[in-house]
């Protein structure tokens, strides 16, 4: 499996992480009631390879939404030094954000969607969303702050 998962090209921090949802994969199947598969360990490789192009597909999604971020930001503010160290800080503050903060911070101030449709997107309730966002703010606020951005 992690082998699979390394010539997949998974970085080695993401790697037990990988082998964990192998496992737990096989785990769901067998809580189903499905029958175990012939090949355990063949099974166990294909699913190591579909985890690979999902860390993959993932890591471009995420490569993309800075991307945009970052065209976004040059239009906003074209020119000057202040936009520009507010850009860096915020985006520094982004980075360390975990990532299920993060995305719901995009999602609702970059992609500007509401919180009932992020919610429903990600599959999680509404206050779960509002409870991430208000901790994602605080924490990004508290970032700018201690960097005397703001």
């Amino acid at each position: 499996m992690r082998a699979v998962l390394a010539l997949g090209g998974v970085p080695q921090t993401d790697l037990p992480d990988g082998v964990q949802q192998v496992r737990l994969r096989l785990l769901e199947r067998a809580a189903k009631g499905d029958e175990a598969p012939r090949d355990v360990s063949a099974w166990a490789a294909v699913v190591a390879s579909n985890l690979a192009m999902d860390w993959h597909r993932a890591k471009r999604r995420q490569e993309r939404i800075g991307e945009r971020l970052a065209s976004l930001r040059q239009l906003e503010h074209p020119s000057g030094e202040d936009t520009s160290v507010l850009s860096l800080a915020v985006a520094q503050g982004l980075d360390e954000l975990p990532d299920s903060q993060r995305q719901v911070l995009v999602l609702r101030f970059f992609a500007d969607l509401p919180v009932r449709s992020i919610a429903d997107e990600l599959g999680i309730p509404e206050g779960t969303v509002k409870s991430r966002l208000h901790t994602a703010v605080r924490a990004l606020r508290a970032r700018l702050h201690e960097d005397e951005v703001v």
